[in-house]
């Protein structure tokens, strides 16, 4: 039974079911269109890409959406993907298999959402798990089926979600993919298909074996309010004053942090808005995350965009493609099956933090304030905050040349993004946020970017000599003051490494003054 619960009240208007006496289900006309087509092409007549979209717009007529305008384009980018550029064997199965398949997924959904709200405190003991919006300054956690998930995508696929109002929430704008089609048309951006190809291979596995685990979306906040228990947004004073050591830091100057083997922690370096540009035209960093681990999309649908004091994780997201290049020469080179072994709650053991990142700083990036947002920023998605206290009572009792519990042990790869960041900079705050969140490493992927060249022999000294969080945050603070009143121009680590050239003692004092 649904009656009462305002996690559903709060998405209703944000799906396209009906909900009455308790019961969810599709207006009967949509019923009966999605009932035709999982008959197959011969019952429906679906089998191009130009009649697949003429039943997206019956449908989406059928559950009241005939108001809300699709992007331009979108009809002639559907036939554009299906008719011409999917080759004709793929077309055939894509019709004959795919589109009936994912017709019967959504004839389900409404007994799909109905089971996951029953279920979640019998299997979870989460009363507080449901699919709902999570809005800003909301600490809280979403858990999905993945047979749910695919029932969610296959919405965003036939353009049933509503728009009206989501902005009104601070949630990303596009949730449908018409906008990711309609950028095809009339350019036929390589990336740009390549990105649906990922899709449509996602709805392909799927259809042939549907995945039984779980995925979480989790918004974590740092109260701007002091609290009795949990974690606050910290000030300049406590970094300054941390006497946590700063963890091992090891530089990776090729490979991709989503091919890592450890049991890790990835950073997301986001738009405030989960999914940035993925369905429209970006294809960076998150971007081709979200392609090759489709299953992230559906955190857009109800997460509401990132302020200051806030992170999204997402655990136990599949990733479904392999993929060569970056922006423009990005390509779908086929199937991956990932081989990532699953926790307790049925989720893969692959944990992503969305952070945003100050967009196009430029000098402002070396203020004492913005230093604090983006340490503070990062600090809030490394930590795990249900355990962190704990930990760090048991570190500080123990001596910090102590290792940490191995519940503990992650590590943290790192990647780039288009913010126009400096990088130098962003790797130091990085290390900052992670050590004091206590994690065991950081793995930092430069991609070879000539920028983070001596990252290595930065980083080696400064853990030769036992620096702590408080020394480097104050290093740091010192040349960002330089950096900012424009008295020097030249990066961190060239005015770091003269003074690295003192002997220990007089590096010990660079601190002290």
């Amino acid at each position: 039974m649904t009656e009462g619960r305002r996690d559903l009240g709060s998405i209703l208007s944000f799906i396209p079911l009906i909900h009455r006496s308790s019961v969810l289900f599709w207006p009967s006309k949509a019923h009966e269109i999605l009932k035709t087509i999982s008959r197959g092409p011969d019952h429906s007549r679906v089998d191009s890409g130009e009649v697949l979209f003429d039943a997206i717009l019956n449908l989406r007529d059928a559950v009241g959406l005939s108001d809300d305008i699709l992007a331009s384009n979108a009809a002639d980018s559907y036939a554009l993907f299906f008719d011409e550029l999917m080759s004709r064997m793929d077309s055939r199965m894509w019709f004959g298999e795919v589109v009936p398949w994912l017709a019967r997924l959504l004839l389900r959904l409404p007994s799909l959402l109905e089971t996951h709200y029953q279920d979640l405190v019998e299997k979870f003991g989460e009363k507080q798990a449901g699919l709902r919006i999570v809005d800003q300054q909301e600490a809280g956690i979403v858990i999905l089926s993945q047979e749910l998930v695919a029932a969610l995508l296959a919405c965003s696929l036939f353009c049933l979600f509503p728009i009206a109002g989501r902005v009104g929430k601070n949630l990303p704008s596009t949730i449908n993919f018409d906008y990711l089609f309609a950028a095809l048309h009339p350019n036929t951006r390589q990336s740009q298909e390549q990105k649906i190809k990922c899709l449509i291979h996602y709805f392909e596995r799927i259809c042939q074996c549907i995945p039984t685990g779980y995925v979480s979306f989790e918004r974590k906040v740092l109260s701007v309010e002091p609290r009795f228990e949990g974690m606050t947004y910290p000030e300049a004073g406590f970094w300054r004053n941390s006497s946590i050591s700063l963890c091992p830091f090891e530089v990776f100057t090729m490979g991709f942090i989503e091919d890592q083997n450890h049991e890790a922690l990835e950073v997301d370096f986001a738009n405030e808005f989960l999914g940035g540009g993925a369905l429209h035209m970006g294809c960076v960093q998150e971007e081709i995350r979200f392609m090759i681990s489709p299953e992230l999309i559906a955190g857009m649908l109800f997460m509401a965009s990132m302020k200051k004091n806030e992170a999204i994780e997402i655990v136990g997201a599949e990733r479904f493609s392999s993929y060569m290049g970056y922006g423009s020469s990005f390509r779908f080179v086929g199937d991956f099956l990932d081989q990532k072994p699953v926790d307790l709650m049925g989720r893969r053991k692959t944990r992503i933090v969305a952070i945003d990142a100050l967009y196009n700083p430029r000098l402002r990036q070396y203020r004492v304030e913005e230093l604090l947002r983006e340490t503070n920023k990062a600090f809030c998605g490394f930590s795990d905050q249900s355990k962190y206290l704990c930990y760090l009572k048991i570190f500080q009792e123990a001596g910090n040349n102590t290792s940490m519990p191995l519940g503990l042990t992650n590590s943290l790869p790192e990647g780039t993004e288009p913010f126009k960041r400096d990088p130098e900079i962003k790797s130091i705050i990085q290390w900052l946020a992670a050590s004091q969140a206590l994690r065991s490493f950081i793995h930092y992927y430069t991609f070879g970017e000539a920028a983070l060249q001596r990252l290595e022999q930065v980083t080696r000294w400064i853990l030769l000599h036992g620096w702590t969080v408080g020394d480097l945050w104050s290093i740091l603070v010192e040349y960002s003051a330089q950096r900012s009143n424009r008295e020097i121009n030249i990066g961190f680590f060239a005015w770091l490494l003269p003074l690295l050239n003192h002997s220990p003692e007089d590096s010990s004092s660079l601190m002290s003054e």
